[in-house]
Formats: C-alpha cells, structure tokens, sequence
C-alpha cells in the first residue's frame, strides 16, 4: 500500500493548482437553460384538439362539399381557383396516414405555407380505397379542418388532373 502511495506522490509531486480569479467559476457552475418540453408538447395538443373532427358545417352536410369561399369574400375566387388562376405552389399527400397525423400535418404544412407567402396549394387527401369500408374518411375531415382556420379564404375540389376529388385546391390568405 504504501508503494502505491508513493508511486501516486511523485507523480504529482508538481502539480500545482489553477489559479482561478473567482471562487464563484467552482462552485456554482452556469447550468443551461431548461427546455420546456411539457410546454412545447402542450401547444402541439391545443393547435390539433382546436381542429374538430365532427366539425358541422352547412357545406358539409352534403356529398355536394366541392367548394368553401369564407364569409366576406367574393364568388369569384371559386371561379379564378377552378380556372387556375393561381398555379399550385405546394402540395400535400396524405395518404396513408391516420387522421390524428393527418391533421398534425396539415396544420403544420399550413402554417408553413403561410410563413413562406405560399398563397395556392393543394392537399391530396384521398379517396378513401385504402379505408375500412372504402370509405374517404380524410376528405370530410381534412375539408372540415380547413373550414375551421382562420386563413383559408376558399377551396375547390381539384381538376382531374390535379387529384380530382381525391384532393383540394386551396387558397391561403396573404401576410
């Protein structure tokens, strides 16, 4: 034991202390500041629980629901959307995800898009062969959600070659 002592004396035998200017730097290191995951979390779940799924709407009672203009706009956006006025900046596919996912991802693509300035997209949500029952589940509820954000102006079915009724063309307001 004590040659191991020994051993462990020379070899520190000039080892000297730092010299530190403040006692303060050793004792009570900066910690980071916490990440308040609980709190990002919390937003998530309120931005998708504001998007119902059993959202009633008059232009979703129907099989009719090709088109929404929001209040206070003119019917010629409907027009103009059909027509193509705006190309298609950015689109969505949200095949093969549940509805819970679906809408995290719409929500979020929207928000994007509207940070970005992206004014015309279109979401493709299906038609539903995929489903239980062949049924589109996605198209009612993603043209429900969209009913429900404040920046939709207006969406129309998309043509044929865009999708048909397996997907929407929207529009977004401007910043």
């Amino acid at each position: 034991m004590a040659k191991n002592n020994d051993t462990f004396l020379n070899a520190v035998k000039d080892v000297r202390p730092l010299k530190v200017k403040s006692q303060e730097v050793l004792l009570s290191p900066k910690k980071p500041k916490p990440i308040p995951k609980k709190l990002i979390e919390d937003e998530r779940n309120v931005l998708n629980d504001s998007l119902s799924d059993h959202y009633l709407h008059a232009e979703l009672e129907s099989d009719e629901n090709t088109f929404y203009l929001k209040k206070g706009h003119s019917p010629e956006i409907i027009n103009k959307l059909r027509r193509g006025y705006w190309t298609i900046q950015q689109s969505l596919d949200l095949h093969g995800f549940t509805s819970d996912e679906a809408k995290i991802k719409l929500v979020g693509f929207l928000n994007l898009c509207q940070k970005r300035g992206i004014r015309c997209v279109r979401v493709i949500h299906g038609k539903g062969f995929g489903s239980v029952n062949k049924e589109p589940i996605l198209k009612k509820r993603v043209r429900g959600w969209l009913i429900q954000k404040q920046e939709i102006i207006a969406y129309v079915e998309a043509p044929r070659h865009d999708g048909g009724s397996g997907a929407i063309i929207v529009l977004i307001e401007d910043n």
